[in-house]
């Protein structure tokens, strides 16, 4: 009779402990965090194939996206589809791309800003484009300009199809990085 005790016993504390678990980690993915592997070369070579991420789904609900953050969204033209790009234009500016240099015009640079993409080890971007974003619009480039389906492609992100942004590399391990 001791023995069938201690195993109710053992089953409520597990029972206890699996909600208090889901308690915890249910809110923190459904709002706060979530997975995301990378796929695709689009970002090579700062976010390669098989990468996996932690999207920081919490920032975004006190700010805006920064310009260069590199964001997780739903892709526009397939929403069941999820994309990892980065930030180049913002809500209301004009974006003109003239022979693979970015320049941005907005209330503050009225003639234009040239920018400076530091993170690009290949910058062969052939197109030339200009477009003027509205409200709640993102301009957004891969990293690997050459091979990435971005905003060249098919226009501006809308800001609702915005899941997060990339906030920790945790595969592979050699690569962990945080973004603050």
């Amino acid at each position: 009779m001791e023995k069938q005790a201690r195993f109710k016993e053992s089953l409520w504390e597990f029972f206890k402990f699996a909600v208090i678990a889901a308690l915890i980690v249910v809110p923190v993915r459904l709002w706060i965090a979530q997975p995301f592997i990378v796929s695709g070369a689009s970002m090579s070579p700062n976010f390669e194939n098989g990468e996996y991420l932690v999207v920081d789904e919490f920032s975004y609900h006190f700010r805006e996206p920064q310009r260069g953050e590199v964001i997780i969204f739903r892709y526009p033209q397939d929403p069941s589809k999820f994309f990892i790009k980065r930030v180049i234009g913002l809500p209301n500016e004009e974006i003109k791309i003239n022979d693979g240099q970015i320049y941005i015009h907005n209330n503050k640079f009225p003639q234009g800003m040239l920018i400076e993409e530091s993170y690009l080890k290949n910058n062969d971007q052939i197109t030339n484009l200009e477009i003027t974003l509205k409200e709640k619009e993102y301009f957004v480039l891969g990293d690997n300009r050459q091979v990435s389906s971005d905003s060249r492609a098919w226009g501006a992100l809308p800001a609702n199809l915005i899941i997060g942004r990339a906030w920790v590399r945790l595969w592979p391990f050699n690569k962990l990085t945080i973004s603050f």
